[in-house]
């Protein structure tokens, strides 16, 4: 790629940005975190503004920190004075300094008192995950549970909701609790209803930056309309964002709060850096084409002066094994024959549970690969574990059984303490015997856990009976079934809209189907505990959503097909944005893949495929 000039004109326009209100639309691989560390350089050493007096907001930590990276060779030892922060670290800041006591709650915490307020009000066919992302939607756009109770009048079920989020609050307000959604909502009520407090905020940042502004949600864009309202003199509020690449509509962001900027900004300066220094034009002109299709959007041409690269690749895979060993074949001749290295190479998806074909292929031809911020498929916990069941049923009295035992005896929760086992294990020794023989021999005085060791028993031996009889995949349905496994994991986790741990287990299963034994699946899922598997020098794979900011030489975008990329539960428009930041983390090289079957039956390629090929793609 060409050498990136310090500014270019678009980029120093947006920097030298003083006072008032301003937009910045940065397309993928603008400078637009160049831009805004010059300008807060610019508002220093040109214009005397105090570092204290400036606020820069980011949505992630990583963020805040490359942020500070980026300030220190401008502004040396100052930086540390410029307040870098995540909207939530900011909002905690405030409340403890206005004198506020509180501790944050866990997500676990969080959960397990959400399954119990759910348990009182018999909720039992909505899993605790569900309630908890109810409640956070609701306060993110600011809804408190008396409004919350008043909007759904009539509908039973959620006003069953309601009483939960009611008595949610009040448990946190009896201990002095709020958890990360409610530092918003408090410090919104704080700024909104507390006048001195508000200007006292207002005077000490007199200029305010947001970053990935795209990604505000109403809670959020209303404390910083609180911190920017009414304010005169020397003072701005400085936005950088991008409306194509808004993916976090699911954690409640909201694509509007930056395509009405300019309305509920009226008098609002526009800047647009619509110059990409990432990606060579083939690629951008497949980016343009596939954003072209959304209709809420601002318009903006991507431009480049880079030189012309590869054209971009399609690959089609008769099923998902054919598409993996494709890509397979992609990499070694991008190593071998184009002198590119498996960490300039990353694949990205759209859901966790697709990365285990992936991750299949990788391990039988020996490239190495890491799963980015992510564990690999099969040490994924709702995956092991269910092959620590199997592991225990091929083999319940031996030491790799007792080994098995361990893992699985609590998981779903049969609330065994560590006094329970510690007894069983003392018992195990003094007769000589296996765990799970001691266990069926042990007298078991509490009736709750009499109850849930018979339970675990009939559904365990059977299944060590019939083991010869009974392939692995079949084992596994049993015992999702008779374990409710799906609902314990699903409430054990905040639901993504791609129902990752039920998707993982699905992928398990099919991957199970090609195993007559369990020892024979034990052995192969055995095998990706090797170095291969965990190289940070080998291939990327991730999620697109945490691909978001990363950029690399090679990119596989891979299942493009419909119900997957776009998803089947997905807004159309949004997802089209999901495509978008994956294709748009390309700089030299990328790639679309998809198949004609998927989880074992037929499936069409993706729409977005079709709005991308025309002309451009090999």
């Amino acid at each position: 790629m060409e050498k990136r000039p310090q500014l270019n004109e678009q980029q120093r326009r947006a920097a030298s940005f003083t006072n008032g209100v301003a937009s910045v639309l940065a397309i993928p691989g603008s400078g637009k975190t160049l831009t805004m560390t010059h300008r807060i350089g610019n508002l220093i050493r040109k214009h005397g503004v105090a570092p204290e007096n400036i606020l820069g907001l980011t949505f992630t930590r990583n963020a805040a920190a490359a942020m500070k990276d980026r300030l220190k060779p401008i502004l040396k030892n100052m930086t540390s004075k410029v307040q870098l922060q995540t909207i939530h670290a900011f909002c905690y800041s405030l409340l403890k300094s206005e004198g506020r006591t509180f501790e944050i709650i866990t997500e676990k915490d969080q959960l397990t008192l959400i399954k119990k307020l759910a348990k009182k009000e018999h909720l039992g066919k909505i899993p605790s995950g569900m309630l908890v992302r109810e409640i956070g939607l609701a306060k993110n756009n600011l809804i408190r549970w008396p409004e919350f109770k008043q909007m759904h009048a009539g509908d039973p079920a959620m006003m069953k909701v309601g009483h939960v989020y009611m008595a949610y609050e009040e448990s946190k307000k009896k201990n002095l609790q709020l958890d990360l959604n409610d530092l918003l909502v408090e410090t919104y009520s704080l700024l909104k209803e507390n006048q001195e407090i508000r200007k006292k905020y207002q005077d000490q940042y007199s200029h305010i930056l947001v970053d990935e502004f795209q990604d505000t949600n109403p809670a959020q864009m209303g404390i910083l309309k609180l911190l920017v309202s009414g304010r005169n003199g020397d003072s701005s509020f400085w936005v950088c964002g991008d409306d194509w690449q808004s993916i976090y509509a699911f954690t409640g962001a909201s694509v509007g709060n930056i395509l009405s900027f300019g309305e509920v900004f009226k008098n609002s300066k526009q800047f647009i850096l619509d110059m990409n220094y990432r990606s060579t034009p083939e690629i951008l002109a497949v980016c343009q084409k596939l954003i072209a299709h959304n209709t809420r959007k601002i318009e903006k041409t991507l431009r480049t002066q880079n030189t012309n690269g590869e054209s971009v690749v399609a690959l089609a895979g008769v099923n998902e094994e054919d598409e993996s060993l494709q890509i397979v074949n992609e990499i070694r001749d991008l190593l071998e024959q184009k002198g590119y290295s498996y960490k300039d190479i990353a694949i990205l998806y759209r859901a966790n549970c697709q990365s285990r074909i992936i991750e299949e292929g990788f391990s039988k031809f020996k490239v190495p690969y890491h799963v980015e911020n992510g564990m690999s498929f099969y040490s994924r916990h709702e995956v092991k574990t269910l092959l620590e069941y199997l592991r225990f049923i091929d083999d319940p009295v031996s030491d790799e059984g007792d080994e098995a035992f361990r893992k699985i005896i609590n998981f779903p929760n049969r609330y065994i303490g560590r006094g329970f086992m510690t007894v069983l294990e003392e018992q195990s020794v003094s007769k000589d015997k296996h765990l799970y023989q001691a266990l069926k021999m042990m007298k078991i005085d509490v009736p709750y856990l009499r109850k849930y060791i018979k339970q675990f028993v009939e559904i365990i031996d059977p299944l060590i009976r019939d083991k010869s009889q009974l392939e692995p995949a079949e084992m596994i349905g049993i015992l999702r079934e008779a374990l409710e496994y799906d609902r314990f994991i699903t409430d054990d986790d905040i639901p993504s809209p791609d129902d990752e741990k039920i998707a993982n287990i699905n992928q398990l299963q099919l991957a199970a189907t090609r195993y007559s034994d369990i020892k024979s699946l034990l052995n192969y899922t055995g095998s990706f505990r090797d170095e291969t598997s965990n190289d940070k020098n080998g291939v990327s794979l991730m999620t697109i959503h945490k691909a978001k900011g990363l950029e690399f030489p090679v990119v596989f975008v891979v299942g493009l097909m419909e119900g997957l990329l776009p998803h089947k539960n997905g807004d159309l428009e949004e997802e089209r944005r999901i495509a978008f930041v994956g294709i748009s983390r390309a700089m030299k090289q990328l790639y679309l893949t998809y198949s004609a079957t998927y989880a074992g039956r037929p499936v069409k390629r993706s729409p977005f495929l079709e709005e991308m090929l025309s002309g451009s793609v090999e």
